[in-house]
């Protein structure tokens, strides 16, 4: 390693500099007692930033995913609700996402216990094993893994199997799960390097799974396996649908919508070329259902397809890096309001693909883009449902400038008639990239 200390000499000079600059002076003044991400806002820059949009696509109240990692689950449910409020009349429903949770999660434990049983001739310092196990379950996740788990369990409305508190606060949970899954790997591991049979490991395992799902039942309680689907429409009409299941709902209401779309992704690094698929190594929760899978399309292919999905009035599920240049409390995500630059003098431009070869920036929050202005054709900022519930931005509507947009949304799911002769292209063999790589990070 090479040495290059910091001298007396040095120090000296800088400090010169930083009293003689006024403007690092000004700064110091401003941050004494002031939070950084406020002292860089610039509201001026925020007016442009206003709830008017030329396509609006009318939505149902936001949801609230509480102190939970679900917000892709709650994208997607609010992605499927449209279509069946709109089918059925009604003017309040909500898909349940903790029947969702409940079996994304017992289904990640065994996912899990596979993916050790998979590397167990490998040691736990081997980077992919180390993943694993850092990686662990949690709540966060991808488009198709939801897609997973409604083609094997079906859904349920949310008045058939409502949240608890664990569903709606999950660290503990979490916690727990996670410290057992590492005890689980330790035996497991252990009987394979003894030379147990696949027998004796299999029987182990379906013990494992046995106390995870009873403990999961404790979490939210057992879910249904049969229901009756009562609602009133908007004209208070009651209607009853006797002795439904979750897949017979499913298939009633959901269709085979879910056949029908794509992942896309904008991931402008050298390692991914444009029009090519992409699926991540060891990236799942279903063993035995779909690996992820992304199309990877320019912003502009990327922007278009998401367009004609709005303007055929379908809101479009999205993932992005809220963590970025956001004001939470007024709702909304753009670069120019935030000034960081001149208030810190620290250098801090950073390009896309740079943002994800350098892990600056990656999807870590999923939404729902439901609206989006046009200027002469072109966006200028977007429509966003969030799942933070309605005391923030405009009753939980948020907003963002086109030019975070580029910079910020990484993924999205549209339905494959919007992407138009680019269709095709989702239908090839994926490349298969490291578990570590930034497109197979989770969102919660």
């Amino acid at each position: 390693m090479l040495t290059n200390p910091i001298t007396e000499s040095a120090l000296e000079s800088w400090s010169e500099a930083y009293r003689n600059d006024p403007q690092r002076l000004l700064a110091t003044v401003a941050l004494s007692k002031a939070n950084l991400a406020d002292a860089i806002y610039s509201v001026g820059d925020a007016f442009a930033m206003q709830h008017k949009f030329s396509i609006d696509v009318p939505t149902l109240p936001v949801t609230d995913q509480q102190q939970s990692g679900r917000c892709w689950l709650f994208a997607a449910t609010n992605v499927l609700r449209e279509r069946i409020a709109k089918k059925l009349n009604l003017e309040q429903f909500q898909l349940s996402q903790s029947y969702l949770a409940f079996w994304d999660k017992f289904e990640r434990i065994n996912y899990f216990l596979d993916c050790i049983l998979d590397t167990a001739d490998l040691p736990t310092s081997d980077r992919t094993v180390s993943f694993i196990l850092q990686y662990g379950v949690h709540d966060g996740g991808q488009w198709e893994m939801f897609v997973n788990i409604v083609r094997k369990y079906g859904v349920v409305p949310r008045d058939v199997y409502g949240e608890t508190y664990q569903s709606c606060h999950t660290n503990s949970m979490n916690h727990y799960i996670n410290r057992s899954l590492k005890a689980c790997a330790v035996k497991l591991r252990g009987m394979v390097a003894a030379g147990a049979s696949e027998k004796e490991i299999q029987a182990e395992k379906n013990a494992m799974l046995q106390k995870f799902y009873g403990f999961l039942c404790s979490c939210y309680t057992e879910p249904p396996k049969a229901f009756d689907f009562e609602y009133v429409d908007k004209d208070k009409v009651f209607h009853a649908e006797r002795g439904m299941t979750p897949q017979s709902f499913c298939e009633a209401y959901v269709g085979d919508l879910l056949d029908h779309t794509v992942s896309i992704i904008n991931a402008p690094t050298e390692d991914k070329p444009w029009h090519k698929t992409y699926t991540v190594r060891y990236l799942g929760n279903v063993t035995g259902g779909n690996g992820v899978k992304h199309l990877n399309l320019p912003m502009d292919e990327f922007k278009a397809a998401i367009l004609r999905q709005l303007q055929d009035g379908k809101i479009v599920w999205f993932g992005s890096d809220v963590a970025k240049f956001g004001e939470r409390e007024i709702g909304i995500w753009d670069d120019n309001c935030f000034k960081a630059s001149l208030m810190t003098g620290l250098d801090l431009e950073i390009g896309k693909a740079d943002s994800l070869d350098y892990n600056f920036a990656a999807m870590n929050h999923a939404m729902c883009i439901t609206g989006v202005n046009l200027v002469d054709g072109k966006p200028n900022r977007w429509k966003i449902e969030n799942s933070w519930g309605d005391k923030n931005g405009a009753k939980g509507y948020y907003i963002c400038s086109d030019s975070w947009f580029d910079a910020y949304v990484f993924q999205a799911t549209v339905e494959k008639e919007y992407l138009g002769d680019l269709a095709a292209l989702a239908e090839a063999e994926p490349i298969v990239l490291d578990p570590w790589d930034p497109i197979g990070t989770l969102a919660d």
